[in-house]
């Protein structure tokens, strides 16, 4: 066995791989970009090296200077984790070179399941079985198209190169095929330095099901049952569970061998993932293998009581599988929920900035045993204060659940998500809380297209907050004004002008707290009395006053008394912005200052802003073109992803003002455009 490993990786994979290390006895050295200098990875590791600046093309891409600092710690081998160099042939074949173990697979699988077109002809060769589609090298936009129309629509295109639901694109009818073809290449050679695409029948209400295999350097191969990772968004995987609901033992067996034949096929080592689309009816078709540890493999680990990175550094090591076939067995059901830095309510649009605030539910950092309760584990390579840059992948952390069954590791799900709290930029965990109880997923009704099928019911109108929240944000800005002015008391004496207890000569103080809720006006009018104060709302019955006593607060989490009832959360000021945290769910309010406010001016219109820092990779209009409402102006690069920059309304588009190629900031005016 190793007793030092180089882990080649970041974030929570990095922490991962170093949790079953330590637990073994193996040394380990993580390595780091100027970005992730105080990184979390970093500190647990054994030792830490810096490889170069932000960009992974510069760093974490850089199998040169990996392959050198693993050489110089003394390293015997190399954990890829997934992503960056994971299944990156050229650098399976390097560290082999300098003497060092790739804990993977050969670089001639790594290269064999690479290109997507290839692997196909390999697994019909196999008798695995195929989507109707072409997977030839014609790139030819003319051919493709025709390819297309012959196979019937929709289809979608898919990077040969490609990963992560990135260069994916599903075109509906022959006239959009050019376009999608175009934007699918661009993101491909951006995302993968290959534009060479596939087109494939896309098959409707289709699930994604993946089956983890395992296999040693003596010619055994094992499959560790399946994942259902139906539950997507812009073709990347929200949701995954294991098993998958509704699987058949003979339907688990025919999956499991055909992705058994599809490793052997290619002499494959170590972890690996074979993906299938799989119909309704039970048929299944293969869609691509991953040559390295997926993401979602916790929940297999859950069902099978395994450490998979364990399993890992044992067949890298030379030795066989730790199990036959017959002897995996599978125990109840766990759930894994993607955390990620987005906005659902902006398209899944990515987030950057620091985490300001973050509290978890009470979770290991890793556990595959079962019991007889429900376990809750968060792998998570962020802690408070951290920042989400642009430069990586925007993952905060997944949550992982394990339950006896499906309906115990919902409910374990539910609780948890309700726990998490984040603040400082934005996150998808109120859109996974809605996913979750959401009648679709909780009835195992799976498809890939679930997002898209209940849009309605996952992104409902906004309705008024509650008074509970209004009233707990108040107590947090009163409480926080009575200790200002209580330190400003002690400094300067006794001095009646510092005292905020709403004194009055005739009276007392009555006030107007003008709190903004999803843009809409929500005011909460105080009335201050001697340890108390006084609320109305329009909420309340007959615009009556309710009496609001703070009964104790520790740091962000505030008890009050408001009439008859009692009422706790956590309130977490970010300057105007009140994030409450109640009854599970988060609310973000506004606080306008009236004074701080007072001067201001409406804002200035015909501007179309960067959402999030990026690079302008194509301009779809030109100076002086008149647009109509919805049109695309220009595509934005952010985050590996492309967003689409469209007209607010019909109007004319008076300038340009940057190239395709330049670099934006994020709120940078990208175009002046003139409203009909």
């Amino acid at each position: 066995m190793f007793t030092k490993i180089l882990i080649a990786n970041r974030g929570e994979i990095a922490c991962r791989v170093a949790a079953t290390a330590r637990r073994m006895g193996i040394k380990t050295v993580a390595v780091y970009s100027d970005a992730d200098a105080g990184a979390k990875h970093v500190a647990v590791c054994d030792e830490a090296v810096l490889i170069g600046p932000a960009a992974a093309k510069e760093s974490y891409l850089r199998a040169d200077k990996i392959i050198e600092v693993a050489l110089a710690t003394g390293a015997q081998a190399i954990h890829p984790g997934y992503g960056f160099l994971s299944e990156n042939a050229q650098f399976a074949q390097a560290c082999a070179k300098a003497g060092l173990v790739f804990i993977g697979p050969p670089a001639s699988a790594i290269s064999a399941m690479g290109s997507k077109s290839a692997a196909k002809e390999l697994m019909e060769t196999a008798q695995v079985p195929l989507v109707p589609g072409y997977h030839g090298e014609t790139q030819d936009a003319d051919f493709l198209q025709q390819q297309a129309d012959k196979i019937t629509y929709p289809v979608l295109l898919k990077a040969s190169a490609g990963g992560g639901g990135k260069g994916m694109r599903i075109v509906e009818q022959s006239a959009d095929f050019k376009a999608a073809l175009a934007s699918c290449k661009r993101e491909a050679i951006n995302s993968f330095g290959d534009d060479k695409v596939l087109v494939e029948r896309y098959l409707t209400r289709p699930r994604h099901i993946e089956i983890q295999v395992f296999a040693d350097t003596q010619g055994d191969c094992v499959y560790l049952f399946e994942r259902d990772c139906s539950v997507q968004r812009r073709h990347q995987k929200v949701l995954e569970e294991a098993p998958a609901p509704g699987m058949t033992p003979e339907r688990r067996r025919a999956m499991g061998e055909a992705a058994v034949a599809a490793a052997k096929a290619v002499g494959y080592v170590g972890a690996g993932t074979v993906e299938f689309i799989a119909n309704q009816d039970g048929s299944f078709y293969f869609m691509e293998m991953n040559t390295r540890l997926q993401v979602e493999h916790p929940v297999t680990e859950m069902i099978t009581g395994l450490d998979l990175v364990e399993w890992q550094l044992r067949v890298a090591s030379g030795e066989p599988l730790p199990l036959r076939q017959e002897q995996l067995q599978l125990s109840g059901h766990a759930l894994e929920a993607r955390i990620y830095a987005e906005n659902p309510d902006k398209g899944f649009l990515p987030s950057i900035g620091t985490l300001r605030h973050l509290h978890t539910p009470a979770a290991t950092e890793f556990e595959v045993s079962q019991s007889s309760a429900s376990i809750v584990r968060i792998d998570s390579g962020v802690r408070q204060g951290d920042a989400i840059s642009p430069f990586y992948d925007p993952m905060i952390a997944k949550l992982i659940v394990w339950g006896q069954d499906r309906q115990q590791a919902l409910a374990a799900m539910s609780t948890a998500l309700a726990q998490y709290q984040i603040v400082g930029l934005a996150s998808n965990v109120k859109f996974l809380q809605r996913l979750i109880a959401g009648k679709a997923f909780s009835e195992a009704d799976l498809d890939t297209g679930l997002i898209e099928r209940h849009h309605d019911t996952l992104f409902p109108a906004a309705v008024p907050v509650a008074i509970e929240v209004l009233a707990l944000a108040a107590a947090s800005l009163l409480l926080s004004e009575h200790n200002v002015a209580n330190n400003a008391a002690n400094n300067a004496g006794s001095d009646p002008w510092t005292s905020t207890d709403g004194w009055r000569l005739n009276g007392s103080l009555q006030r107007r707290l003008a709190f903004v809720d999803d843009g809409k006006a929500s005011p909460l009018d105080v009335t201050y009395e001697t340890g108390r104060w006084l609320l109305r709302h329009e909420q309340f019955e007959a615009q009556t006053f309710r009496q609001m006593t703070v009964l104790q607060q520790d740091g962000n989490a505030i008890e009050i008394s408001l009439g008859d009832r009692t009422v706790a959360g956590t309130v977490v000021r970010e300057g105007e912005q009140f994030h409450v945290f109640y009854a599970g769910s988060h609310h973000l309010l506004a606080y306008v200052d009236p004074l701080l406010h007072a001067g201001d001016s409406e804002a200035e219109g015909g501007r179309l802003t960067a959402p999030m820092p990026g690079k302008i990779v194509a301009l779809l209009v030109t100076q002086g073109e008149q647009v109509k409402k919805g049109a695309p102006l220009l595509i934005m690069e952010a985050m590996k992803m492309e967003h689409t920059i469209a007209a607010p309304t019909d109007g004319l588009v008076e300038e340009l003002l940057y190239a395709v190629g330049d670099q934006v900031s994020e709120s940078a005016q990208l175009l002046v455009f003139k409203a009909a």
